[in-house]
């Protein structure tokens, strides 16, 4: 059995406080409890400042361009299926560039987990106003405040067919950990949206501004993760921010339809050319 030091690769030189501590911290958690081998494990990171986490984390490791983690990670995936893909954006990697990739995984439902790490702002470029940033937000790109409404990463999710739904705090990385376990374990697209507070470029929306805006989930003793239209009264209603599994239903994998024979991954095909057959289909356009 594993131990969280087993994946911690090198020390992280992060901003002191910065949030993202926390997601390494529950990204080692749920790796050790799963047991997850890192040469089966693939961590595809975008441009940000969580970009940085898979030179931290012991596994495979890919750096996409912005906005282009999930099809990186999709066809990760879909080439070799057995093994475990996580996919890492911040808000503007997710949200803004590539907010037209996390629209379709989510209707597709790649079998791969997604961790959006949502500070409010673009902080690897010194503070700009992301697509979460609340209207009104004064930043270097928005001096008289940003005048667009904030997009809400769950309930897009919600509204595009997503089979997993989630919400965690990076000031809590046990009960986070608990749900990157069980989105990885679960069989199709999981999207787990990371609330990580920017403690050199926000210091409005902070560690303790979320300890006091959010509300657990796991304390409502009345709530059911398996209930869509309560998952959706619980987002639009709840006056704080909702933490814990929001929403979770099971429905084929699109590896599982597309893929005709999943013991013989597209990753073992013999790609060698053939030259003469090459040849032959060249003789048909001359």
């Amino acid at each position: 059995m594993k131990r969280e030091k087993d994946f911690h690769l090198s020390d992280p030189t992060w901003c002191r406080g910065c949030g993202i501590y926390g997601i390494f911290a529950a990204l080692k958690m749920a790796a050790a409890e799963l047991d997850l081998d890192p040469e089966e494990t693939v961590v595809v990171t975008g441009i940000g400042c969580h970009g940085r986490l898979n030179n931290y984390f012991l596994s495979y490791g890919f750096h996409a361009l912005h906005g282009r983690t999930l099809p990186v990670a999709s066809g990760i995936k879909l080439s070799n299926p057995r093994l475990s893909v996580l996919s890492i954006s911040g808000d503007g990697d997710a949200y803004s560039i590539g907010v037209g990739h996390f629209v379709h995984a989510l209707r597709k439902n790649f079998d791969i987990t997604y961790l959006v790490v949502d500070n409010r702002l673009f902080a690897l470029t010194q503070g700009q106003t992301s697509p979460t940033s609340p209207l009104g937000y004064v930043s270097v790109s928005a001096p008289f405040g940003t005048k667009e409404l904030p997009l809400d990463g769950p309930r897009l999710a919600l509204a595009s067919g997503g089979t997993f739904i989630a919400r965690g705090f990076s000031g809590q990385p046990k009960k986070l950990a608990t749900l990157i376990e069980k989105g990885i374990k679960h069989k199709g697209f999981s999207f787990i949206e990371v609330l990580s507070p920017c403690v050199t470029h926000n210091k409005i929306i902070s560690a303790q501004w979320f300890k006091e805006h959010i509300s657990h989930l796991d304390e409502d003793q009345g709530y059911d993760p398996r209930d869509k239209k309560l998952a959706w009264e619980k987002m639009i209603k709840e006056e704080k921010i909702p933490v814990g599994l929001i929403y979770e239903e099971e429905r084929a994998a699109y590896g599982e339809l597309v893929l005709p024979e999943r013991n013989h991954p597209l990753v073992d095909s013999d790609l060698s050319l053939d030259v003469k057959r090459f040849e032959r289909i060249l003789e048909e356009y001359k």
